[in-house]
């Protein structure tokens, strides 16, 4: 995609689960990163350590230069790397041009480049007035080898430059850097949402939704969500991957879907579900059309909360206003759009043998699906 406004065309890779929290050092070192990348050098972003952190990797930097990348450390040395003043955090943050990243696979990865390319020329672009979707094509993208940029690229290539930089960055990828965010108690816990607490210490505990009540324990993690509940030592905080690995392997929806679904057109939430029934709150964004579909196993009934609905059931074309409500019977042609300029809020109850979210034949769709 990038490279189709030219070789020259720069990329700032940024992950979606860091903070920065001072953005005009940030400005500055994307600034040094930009004229280094134009040099045709590959640019990470290296954090000058606090702390001797073992969930993060490593750079060993001479100035703009990188000696070598690190995997993460012992604490002992972690220490070490700290104490010497030669050692920077790997941020996971990135910027090249488009011309020389791909020069770059090709010498150290080309088999993961060949693969997406060729995923590519089998999948959906889809293009919008301000912006382009690709729906990748799942049976040639499970092809594409599982890599990281780091070990596929970065750390096999002798063109990589850094840059140093205190930008008030944290990963909050994990739960512990998530605690952080927090303010602590006299009793070193920090708290998210409504809690109760007798004899606790040093936790860090979040609820969204209801009240957690915690005795007589110390430094944990409590993570209650719609979806799941996490309860860790916050020393081993880091492993709920391996929680999540089981859930993968085991096929477990959880891992899969959240509670509340994100769509381009709103979201919905599954509110209860059990044998033949589940009940979802639908939201609908202004001017947001769901595709006209049907179902071959499940009827649904909609109750309109607030808004106003316009809704395409069989044969026929109309308006629901807030306590109103429609049935759309298995098999029939529906759609559901939001004509008003305030979200569209309504409950919808399907009943049937199969209510799972792949019983759907879309006919005409807005978003391209």
């Amino acid at each position: 995609m990038a490279a189709s406004h030219g070789d020259d065309a720069l990329l700032l890779v940024l992950a979606a689960d860091h903070l920065i929290t001072d953005q005009p050092a940030f400005t500055l070192a994307v600034a040094e990163a930009m004229r280094l990348a134009a040099q045709g050098k590959l640019v990470t972003f290296g954090i000058r350590p606090e702390s001797p952190e073992t969930g993060y990797g490593y750079i060993e930097a001479d100035g703009n230069k990188v000696v070598r990348f690190v995997e993460k450390p012992s604490l002992e040395v972690a220490r070490r790397y700290v104490e010497s003043g030669n050692y920077l955090w790997n941020s996971g943050m990135f910027c090249f041009s488009a011309g020389t990243m791909l020069r770059e696979m090709q010498l150290h990865c080309p088999e993961i480049l060949d693969a997406t390319r060729a995923c590519l020329g089998q999948s959906r672009r889809v293009e919008g007035k301000s912006h382009t979707r690709i729906e990748l094509e799942q049976a040639s993208f499970a092809r594409v080898p599982d890599d990281s940029i780091d070990y596929a690229v970065m750390e096999k290539s002798g063109n990589v430059a850094v840059v140093p930089c205190n930008i008030g960055w944290s990963d909050i990828g994990s739960w512990n850097a998530v605690g952080e965010l927090t303010a602590p108690d006299a009793d070193g816990n920090r708290i998210a949402g409504e809690v109760m607490l007798h004899d606790v210490s040093n936790c860090y505990i979040q609820s969204k939704q209801r009240i957690v009540g915690a005795v007589g324990i110390d430094n944990l993690v409590i993570i209650d969500t719609p979806d799941a509940l996490l309860v860790a030592d916050r020393s081993r905080a880091q492993d709920v991957k391996l929680i999540y690995a089981r859930l993968k392997a085991e096929g477990h929806e959880t891992h899969k879907l959240h509670t509340t679904v994100h769509r381009p057109w709103g979201t919905y939430t599954v509110l209860e579900e059990g044998p033949r029934f589940k009940i979802k709150r639908i939201v609908v964004k202004p001017a947001g059309r769901l595709s006209l579909q049907m179902h071959h196993h499940r009827s649904e009934h909609w109750v309109v909360v607030s808004g106003m609905a316009r809704v395409v059931n069989g044969e026929q074309e109309l308006f629901i206003n807030t306590d109103e409500s429609t049935y759309i019977p298995a098999g029939h042609k529906h759609r559901l759009e939001n004509p008003g300029v305030v979200d569209l809020v309504m409950i919808e109850v399907q009943s049937g043998e199969y209510l799972g979210e792949d019983d759907i034949v879309r006919f005409e769709d807005i978003y391209g699906r």
